[in-house]
């Protein structure tokens, strides 16, 4: 119950981490057509629509950020939280679905799924410096959970297939019995996470899946649903991860654990595409509550809200961005936009390197609660 030391800064730093990119949804129209055609009810909420990204949504995305400009002289950085294996839809179906298999994402796209050039729009943002990679899993769902209820031959058991021969891994919010990642909803609360071993087996394979796409290691991470515990710390650490992403919930400060990981609380919810109550002006406050406690202002927006091909989130997204990004650069001249290695640099020195040279700040460490922390993290 001792106070944790946290970092403070003097001036408004901004970061974006966004979740679920590269992962799979609903096959375009033609998964829509077929799911229905299936019986199933589309339209509830926009998760219902969700897709996967394009070339063409990546390049529009990477227009607005080039267009910004912090107070050196920096374009905003959207860290991007990758999905590294998608369902390997064609060879599940010669055996009739009865088991699960994964395809890399640097293997390509499952069968009937068409994105002309997005790898390489994902590397040239990254290159370009509007992208950081950093890692969110391997498929975002718990998959003993997925095999527990595939093998029980039920109704969910039937969902499964109907999902998957429509070229969909599943649709979150109609099925949750599927957890998360490292996260098994239906175990008793204290069973709920998986065991140590078994999560440091699945993020080693996630870290190699990630080296194979991006050429590099992850640095930044963030638990599929958020669902994370000592234990994936742990691993996370063992394998290069220098910080840890954590849900809204929370204005607590950057701090490091006994890990020496660099945990950041998402304090920014930017989801145009999924909240009803959106509003640019909300962002704003939230932002300016961020500036007075002297923690950075870090914007979560999901990937949902880039895609265009069954709905266009898009469009709407990168308007607001466009209005977000301006009212803050108009505002405060002494702006920075950061992504998540840049504010463990920070952190651990006092200043960061960027192409525009080094940037130094005055960094505080203060003492404040773990209370807020708790509350987060078992919501």
């Amino acid at each position: 119950m001792l106070p944790l030391q946290g970092f403070h800064f003097d001036r408004p730093l901004v970061l974006f981490q966004s979740d679920d990119w590269g992962r799979v949804g609903l096959r375009d129209q033609d998964g829509l057509e077929q799911l229905r055609a299936s019986g199933l009810v589309l339209g509830d909420r926009a998760y219902d629509f969700y897709t996967l990204e394009t070339a063409e949504d990546i390049a529009a995305l990477s227009g607005v950020l080039r267009r910004h400009r912090d107070s050196i002289g920096r374009r905003p950085c959207v860290g991007m939280n990758f999905i590294v294996s998608n369902l390997d839809f064609a060879k599940m179906g010669s055996d009739a679905f009865r088991e699960i298999h994964l395809l890399p994402l640097a293997e390509g796209l499952p069968a009937g799924w068409n994105r002309p050039g997005l790898v390489d729009a994902y590397r040239q943002g990254i290159a370009d410096g509007a992208f950081f990679p950093a890692l969110h899993g391997s498929t975002h769902f718990c998959q003993s959970a997925v095999e527990r209820n595939l093998s029980a031959n039920g109704e969910r058991t039937a969902l499964l297939r109907t999902l998957w021969q429509a070229g969909t891994p599943y649709i979150h919010w109609r099925m949750p019995w599927i957890g998360y990642e490292y996260w098994d909803a239906e175990k008793p609360e204290d069973e709920r996470m998986l065991a140590a071993e078994t999560q440091r087996t699945l993020i080693g394979q996630t870290v190699g899946a990630f080296a194979k796409m991006f050429c590099t290691l992850p640095r930044s991470a963030c638990a599929p649903g958020y669902r994370a515990n000592d234990d994936t710390h742990r691993a996370w650490a063992q394998h290069g991860i220098r910080v840890a992403q954590n849900g809204p919930g929370t204005l607590a400060p950057p701090h490091f654990d006994r890990f020496e990981l660099l945990h950041l609380f998402r304090t920014v919810e930017f989801e145009p595409a999924t909240d009803k109550a959106f509003s640019v002006e909300k962002c704003l406050a939230d932002a300016e509550a961020c500036f007075e406690r002297g923690v950075p202002a870090i914007v979560s927006v999901h990937s949902i809200n880039f895609h265009s091909t069954v709905r266009d989130f898009r469009s709407p997204t990168l308007r607001a961005l466009e209005e977000f990004l301006t009212a803050l650069e108009s505002k405060h001249q002494d702006l920075l936009y950061l992504h998540d290695e840049n504010l463990y640099e920070l952190a651990s020195t006092g200043c960061y390197q960027t192409p525009q040279g080094t940037v130094q700040l005055n960094v505080v460490r203060k003492s404040f609660p773990r209370a807020g922390l708790a509350r987060q993290r078992h919501q």
